[in-house]
């Protein structure tokens, strides 16, 4: 089921599936966001703008609004 990057809890691990429109494709796709990815949500700030993730390797800021246009799906992890 997708929801919205914005949308998850601290500490989960999802994978980037789309993006809302491409007027921030671009940048997002420059920073490492690119469908397909594995994104943890790190931290919310206190008032929960801007949050903290990790993503491609390294940790990134975004803004509330660019991660409301990111929609994910929570990553499957095999424990075999």
């Amino acid at each position: 089921m997708k929801k919205r990057l914005s949308e998850i809890t601290v500490g989960k691990t999802v994978i980037i599936k789309e993006f809302e429109n491409d007027d921030i494709f671009l940048k997002l796709m420059e920073m490492g966001c690119i469908p397909g990815e594995k994104v943890k949500i790190i931290h919310f700030a206190p008032f929960g703008d801007p949050i903290s993730i990790t993503v491609a390797g390294y940790s990134l800021s975004l803004r509330l609004d660019e991660a409301e246009m990111i929609w994910v799906e929570e990553a499957v992890i095999n424990n075999k």
